[in-house]
């Protein structure tokens, strides 16, 4: 799918998206309480979910409408033709496999980085992988009910890696139209808050034609763009670091290697009390994909 470049009325869209998912997760409260319950996800949902394949979408849990009631607010198939690779940072495992992880791998700059890192937690001990992977998931539902292929570079919570490597090339080998990375962010500044996007930059040095790497660059700049739109719609403030919600850098493997549009998510920090809280509910996380979703539909709604 070629990367949309136009961004008149996709925020029709995005409201709708959003105004659907806290439709879905009040409706799933009603039915489950406050616990851990997850819309549109269900047991079966981590052994379905290989590297590289598409994702089987789950059954709603009972007693909810699950992720098609946002299908059906938005209009369905908005996202028919599109594939999405989602990579939740880190990994459950990676805390135990510091050799492995500790080993270096290219940078997509000419030099090389750690494989990968454990990841931070809020000062409870809630991992920013766990959170990650929560997020992704319910994120993956909502793409799935909206028509969209989702893709994963890891197929659930409990291994090590990927590397940052292997994720940053991991959209065009199966060939996804976009990748999204999603964290959180750990500054040992508890007063530090709100939520950045990463993008490249200087854009990737991938061998691939000038033309489309600038494309691409260009793309994941207004990708960029509408994931803080997205966000600051779903209610969340952009970072006190970045004050416009996006921060510009060389260093990220995972960015420098990819093929494709690309950004990587800070969602918040972890280490700041009141978005630790949010970080922690059923019902923050809810919101947090649901304003991913968002961003992916009004990057593609751009074009209209």
């Amino acid at each position: 799918m070629t990367p949309p470049t136009g961004r008149a009325g996709r925020w029709v869209a995005v409201l709708a998206v959003l105004l659907a998912g806290l439709t879905v997760g009040w409706l799933s409260w009603l039915a489950f309480g406050s616990g851990d319950a997850r819309p549109g996800s269900s047991a079966s949902l981590t052994a379905a979910l290989t590297p590289g394949a598409s994702r089987s979408s789950p059954p709603a849990p009972a007693g909810s409408e699950g992720p098609s009631a946002a299908a059906a607010a938005s209009g369905a198939a908005t996202l028919a033709g599109l594939t999405v690779a989602l990579d939740p940072g880190h990994n459950g495992g990676n805390a135990g496999a510091p050799r492995e992880i500790g080993a270096l791998v290219p940078d997509g700059r000419g030099g090389t980085k750690a494989c990968n890192t454990t990841g931070t937690s809020t000062d409870d001990g809630y991992p920013e992988h766990a959170f990650a992977w929560d997020v992704v998931e319910r994120t993956a539902a909502s793409l799935e009910a909206l028509g969209a292929r989702v893709v994963l570079t890891r197929p659930d919570d409990a291994g090590v890696g990927p590397c940052v490597d292997v994720r940053g090339a991991f959209a065009q080998e199966v060939g996804a139209d976009v990748l999204v990375s999603v964290h959180a962010n750990g500054s040992d500044d508890r007063s530090a808050r709100g939520f950045f996007v990463i993008v490249a930059d200087p854009p990737p040095v991938v061998e691939q034609d000038p033309g489309e790497r600038e494309a691409n660059a260009a793309a994941s700049e207004s990708l960029a763009g509408d994931m803080v739109e997205a966000l600051s719609v779903a209610g969340f403030a952009p970072s006190s670091l970045f004050p416009d919600g996006v921060s510009r850098r060389a260093d990220l493997a995972t960015l420098n290697l990819a093929e494709r549009p690309a950004v990587l998510l800070e969602l918040g920090e972890m280490r700041n009390a009141e978005e630790a809280a949010v970080m922690t509910s059923d019902e923050g996380r809810q919101r947090y994909a649901d304003a991913v979703t968002a961003g992916v539909v009004a990057w593609v709604e751009g074009a209209a």
